[in-house]
């Protein structure tokens, strides 16, 4: 294999496939990425046997043909070239030569054969989403992602479409729960998604997937199987099996009883939670909601750094009520809320409180309390 390629585009799909790659392995040619020259392109492949990123770029191709390379430290040598050069990468036997200008790298390279692919299989729902409403449905919901490895099936994005009731439209669903909190959007059933099953998406696939997004095209193109998810756009193909575990029937969690609804300008209660927390001790991060006839006040109080209140201004016509949370989690959750206003629906002390957007039913959120 013998190429000629431009420094910046080499860099923008190293930078997109070498995050994919662990830093650590035990199969060592999963530290490298797969470089595949052929019809004027040059193809990279990275994988770690769960998830596979395939990206396509033009390059001036001498000699066709595959090695394979070490992805962080071509990764970093392409960061530090300078801008505007050109590459030449030249693969012969078990060496991948890399020259720009003056600049001369000699990097060792695996057996081809030895990389994995990932099996393709069918992947048998197909539809299209647009960039912002993928990126909402992530956005809105990866905060509240377990990390709790021993509750594997709560380590990812749990989408499906929704079975409308009378009067309802259908709708894709997004959820995400870490049994603290948790939190659920949807957007506008696309077609073709009509027969999607429940299926859940890895954190590392759904945060890769992200990442891509601020780059691409109007659209992203979704396949599904039962076993894997595929997103496709521009020159880019990302590959992932899903978690192999049944998500909890989440319904059952939502409240349906909150008769007292409190709402709040998001970005003055958020600070305000902010300044109140830095009292409360690291371990349990907790602040008090007391809640009066259009006033709320927020208080902390620790052993060792003492005590905080703040009073702000709400509207509130129940009773007084007195709840507290884990003041990172209300943090998270009052982030994601775009029109000002923050809406609270709340029964009592004990039970889960609703969260939700004033101006955009799209999105819910629920948060535990917790004792103080």
């Amino acid at each position: 294999m013998k190429i000629t390629i431009e420094r910046a585009a080499l860099l923008r799909s190293l930078g997109h496939v070498q995050s994919v790659v662990e830093r650590r392995n035990t199969i060592p040619v999963l530290s490298n990425v797969l470089l595949r020259a052929e019809n004027g392109e040059l193809s990279l492949t990275a994988t770690d046997m769960d998830l596979e990123i395939v990206e396509s770029v033009p390059a001036d191709i001498a000699r066709p043909g595959s090695a394979t390379a070490p992805a962080h430290t071509l990764y970093d040598i392409a960061r530090k070239l300078p801008d505007g050069s050109q590459v030449e990468l030249d693969a012969s036997g078990d060496v991948l030569t890399l020259r720009s200008g003056r600049s001369n790298f000699k990097l060792g390279t695996l057996p081809v054969d030895d990389f994995p692919q990932m099996t393709q299989g069918d992947l048998p729902h197909r539809f299209s989403l647009t960039v912002g409403a993928l990126k909402g449905l992530i956005d809105k919901t990866k905060f509240a992602i377990s990390t709790e490895e021993t509750r594997y099936y709560l380590n990812g994005i749990y989408i499906h479409a929704t079975k409308p009731k009378a009067g309802e439209t259908a709708a894709l669903r997004a959820v995400a729960t870490d049994g603290h909190r948790l939190a659920r959007v949807e957007v506008g059933l696309p077609e073709g998604a009509e027969a999607v099953p429940g299926v859940i998406i890895p954190r590392k696939t759904v945060l890769e997937v992200r990442k891509l997004l601020d780059e691409a095209a109007d659209s992203i193109e979704v396949q599904l199987s039962d076993t894997k998810v595929r997103f496709a756009f521009d020159s880019i193909t990302l590959t992932s099996k899903l978690i192999d575990g049944t998500f909890p029937d989440y319904e059952r969690v939502i409240p349906a009883g909150n008769d007292k609804t409190l709402e709040v300008d998001a970005k003055l209660f958020a600070a305000a939670v902010d300044r109140v927390a830095t009292i409360s001790t690291e371990k349990s991060r907790a602040v008090k909601l007391a809640l009066g006839k259009g006033v709320l006040t927020l208080s902390a109080t620790s052993p060792d750094a003492g005590s905080a209140t703040e009073e702000i201004e709400v509207v509130y016509e129940q009773s007084a009520l007195e709840i507290g949370f884990n003041s990172r989690y209300l943090l998270d959750i009052t982030s994601q809320i775009e029109s000002g206003v923050a809406k609270l629906q709340m029964a009592d002390s004990g039970s889960p409180t609703i969260v939700r957007d004033a101006a955009d039913g799209s999105a819910l959120y629920v948060l535990m309390p917790m004792r103080v």
